[in-house]
């Protein structure tokens, strides 16, 4: 996010290099968009009870008891980045607590997990390229890709070892669904890879991997990339997808835009916690949605989500955050 103006491997992160990265300055309706009945989604067992600010929302998809896979399989988790290196700065644009829950939130998502990943998989709003992108170096810098923000915000350090294993698994598993996919050993991670995770992780020991979305933004086609990926999930990889539920740079602390963005991450809401060929279906047609283009009049930063969506499998999606920022309503949200 840009400050407005005034306005195969069953340890694929084994052999990462754990040596410190170099940080280089660079100065609804339920019937709404899909056609789910809210019957449909009672039945399928799918209930989201939403937090009000903090914590998971309640309610299981199944009453079978898990197996020891499913114990252990990571789940896929969509998060909110919030505005470029809000989290390390006196915020201004707004209450000076801001974005203290979500940190909260983010600073309490290890210890949600099943068990302590052995890498990170992230997908980030801002990076797309032309055919699905995969960093492969051991010792990734970081990218500085927001502007006019404190000096110190350009110092921040956030030294995560790549998985160059790992990024050569995702290669092989794209390779096998017939999708296309490039390397590139150059780039470091973004803004939406390093602020939210140097906050969930701020140890920065989590060997990590970064893959573009792909320009176009067509939504089947990210569903179709989660899906070839979803076997990391049982290798010990959790796959997250950094975006925004809501992001309209024109928007923000706007009068209207917190009816807007309820309306939307409502819908949004129940279309994640419904079966998965009704999710994706209704995902595909997001556009539909109530209030879709007011919430996102460029999709980059909701297309993560299709990815973590398309790995999450026959798993349901929860809330597993829900607040509100710069005038608007904010959620994260959890497969598995």
């Amino acid at each position: 996010m840009r400050r407005p103006e005034n306005t195969t491997d069953s340890d694929p992160a084994r052999s990462a290099d754990e040596g410190a990265a170099t940080a280089t300055p660079n100065a609804p309706p339920a019937d709404e968009g899909g056609g789910v009945s809210r019957r449909t989604l009672l039945l399928a067992g799918a209930g989201v009870a939403v937090a009000a600010a903090v914590g998971e929302a309640v309610g299981e998809p199944s009453a079978a008891k898990p197996s020891a896979r499913q114990r252990t399989r990571m789940p896929t988790v969509f998060l909110p980045h919030g505005g470029g290196p809000c989290f390390f700065m006196d915020w201004t644009m707004g209450p000076r607590d801001t974005w203290k829950p979500l940190a909260a939130w983010l600073r309490a998502l290890p210890a949600s997990l099943p068990a302590k990943p052995k890498a990170l998989l992230v997908v980030s709003a801002h990076w797309e390229t032309a055919t699905p992108t995969v960093l492969t170096s051991a010792r990734p810098p970081l990218l500085f890709d927001y502007y006019g923000f404190p000096k110190h915000t350009y110092a921040l350090t956030w030294p995560a070892p790549g998985a160059p294993r790992l990024a050569a698994r995702v290669g092989q598993l794209l390779k096998a669904a017939g999708l296309q996919h490039a390397e590139d050993g150059a780039r470091g991670f973004d803004h939406g890879v390093f602020v939210p995770l140097k906050v969930a992780w701020p140890k920065a020991e989590i060997p990590t991997v970064q893959l573009s979305l792909q320009r176009g933004l067509d939504p089947t086609a990210h569903l179709a990339l989660g899906r070839a990926l979803a076997p990391l999930r049982d290798e010990g990889v959790l796959i997250v997808g950094s975006g925004m539920s809501y992001h309209n740079m024109r928007g923000f602390m706007q009068p209207t835009s917190r009816a807007a963005s309820a309306r939307f991450d409502r819908w949004l809401a129940e279309t994640c916690a419904a079966p998965a060929a009704h999710r994706d279906v209704r995902l595909a047609a997001w556009a539909k949605a109530p209030e879709a283009r007011a919430c996102h009049p460029r999709e980059e930063h909701l297309l993560p989500l299709m990815v973590v969506a398309g790995a999450a499998g026959s798993d349901v999606g929860r809330v597993a955050f829900r607040g509100e920022a710069m005038g608007v309503q904010l959620s994260a949200h959890r497969f598995g």
